[in-house]
């Protein structure tokens, strides 16, 4: 039960704050870049959980309680696939396939490396 009651707690406030930057991110680009606010979450995501997943790591003791907190529950909701796949089936519904391969492909390229350079610059961290 205190594993569930962990990730539901994480998740309510990953996906309060996935809210919150959806709408600052909206009131600062122009409207037709919809999906620069789902980039935004997703690569912010991506290298939080590279920085947690690299700290947790060498953490002792409550890591697994820390882990469906923050990785699970917290970077789970905050981070939105359902919402990136059907920005990239609008993009290709309206036939704009260039716009398309670079949210698709660039979204995956740069969530990879945003977890690479979190867990790297723990990781350099925690040996200095």
């Amino acid at each position: 039960m205190k594993s569930i009651l962990l990730v539901f707690l994480g998740g309510g406030l990953g996906s309060v704050c996935r809210y919150l930057v959806t709408v600052f991110v909206k009131a600062q680009v122009d409207s037709k870049f919809n999906f620069l606010s789902t980039l935004t979450v997703n690569i912010l995501g991506s290298l939080l959980i590279g920085f947690l997943l690299g700290w947790l790591m060498k953490s002792e003791g409550e890591s697994s309680n820390l882990q469906l907190l923050l990785a699970v529950g917290f970077c789970g909701g905050f981070t939105t696939f359902s919402t990136f796949s059907s920005e990239n089936l609008t993009l290709l519904k309206s036939d704009l396939y260039l716009e398309f391969l670079l949210y698709a492909l660039g979204s995956l390229v740069l969530g990879i490396l945003a977890v690479f350079l979190g867990f790297m610059i723990t990781k350099n961290l925690a040996d200095h």
